[in-house]
């Protein structure tokens, strides 16, 4: 994992007001409630106490109350009651539950993971996808490591193959490129990939090399935003955006969202959004298909792999998140 960033992990509709939730993240069981004023909380979900699973408690004013021993948890972490030892009893601060941030943002529940949340930077989007559009969400699980699922949709390579009878029909197999520029954000240099893909169909011209491409006027094919999220600028009016929340080291949880604003009439958009689902989720199946026969399931900067020049964005890739993750170059 690459420590210190904000993750999308759960879409907001799958955290209730009323009850806890408990998921694997980051090869962890947490658990997830909100407090009374609706905001996000998330423990690891195991009482200090025995170890058992607090999301299977029930929540006390905004409080989460293992359903064990009945320590009470408040969104913080800290245990506020030890019922064994009295009302009165001062509880040892070693009863502290360990806790991550939580915030809530574009229609997902975001958990910092790391260090120094004092010092946070905003939660990453694609300014574009703005409250003009409406969506809607194909969630999946896929067998593999998520930096294999994030690799896959920076891959112009494999369309013409993987998808050649959805978004790969033409047989455009020669791949120029494709181009990649870093965007930064404030305090966080190189946090955005914009990448510009060139297919065509083969007729014996050679493919031209990334550095022999200028940068077009039209938007950027595909961006990808560390540490978990991507966006494919379709069109205008039509945009596919995904999260790929890692699970542990070998699943992951797909969050694959068609967002438009060609309908925008209550009703009306959301039989639109609904409609298009069926398809996309064609596709997604055709990429999981192949994606989860990749062994290793995770990809790393050196994995003995014979990479070509149409892989130059998962190269890039690969060695910004081994930067993020301090192994080097």
């Amino acid at each position: 994992m690459i420590p210190n960033q904000w993750y999308a992990v759960l879409e907001s509709s799958e955290v209730p007001r009323g009850r806890p939730v408990g998921v694997t993240r980051f090869g962890e069981r947490l658990v997830f409630w909100r407090t009374p004023a609706g905001d996000p909380v998330c423990l690891r979900d195991a009482c200090p106490h025995r170890g058992a699973a607090l999301s299977i408690g029930r929540l006390q004013e905004g409080a989460i109350e293992c359903p064990f021993h009945g320590l009470t948890f408040d969104p913080s972490g800290r245990c506020t009651l030890i019922p064994a030892n009295g009302r009165s009893a001062e509880v040892p601060k070693a009863f502290q539950a360990t806790g991550y941030p939580a915030r809530e943002a574009h229609g997902f529940i975001w958990v910092w993971w790391g260090e120094a949340a004092q010092a946070a930077p905003e939660i990453p989007w694609f300014e574009e996808l703005d409250a003009t559009f409406s969506y809607g969400t194909i969630r999946d699980h896929w067998p593999v490591h998520y930096s294999r699922a994030i690799e896959n949709q920076l891959d112009a390579v494999h369309l013409p193959f993987v998808h050649a009878t959805t978004i790969g029909r033409g047989n455009r197999t020669l791949i120029h490129g494709p181009l990649v520029r870093w965007e930064d954000r404030p305090g966080l240099p190189r946090d955005r990939m914009n990448i510009w893909v060139f297919n065509e169909l083969d007729h014996g011209q050679p493919a031209r090399r990334a550095e022999d491409l200028a940068v077009p006027a039209r938007r950027p094919s595909l961006q990808f935003q560390f540490p978990n999220i991507w966006h494919n600028w379709i069109g205008d009016d039509v945009r596919v955006m995904a999260a790929f929340v890692p699970i542990d080291d070998e699943n992951t949880r797909m969050y694959v969202r068609f967002y438009q604003r060609i309908v925008r009439l209550p009703g009306l958009r959301q039989l639109f959004n609904l409609a298009s689902l069926p398809a996309n989720r064609v596709i997604l199946n055709q990429d999981k298909r192949v994606v989860r026969t990749q062994l290793p399931k995770r990809s790393d900067l050196r994995m003995g792999e014979k990479l070509i020049p149409g892989d130059g964005p998962i190269i890039a890739y690969r060695r910004r998140r081994s930067e993020l993750r301090g192994e080097g170059g």
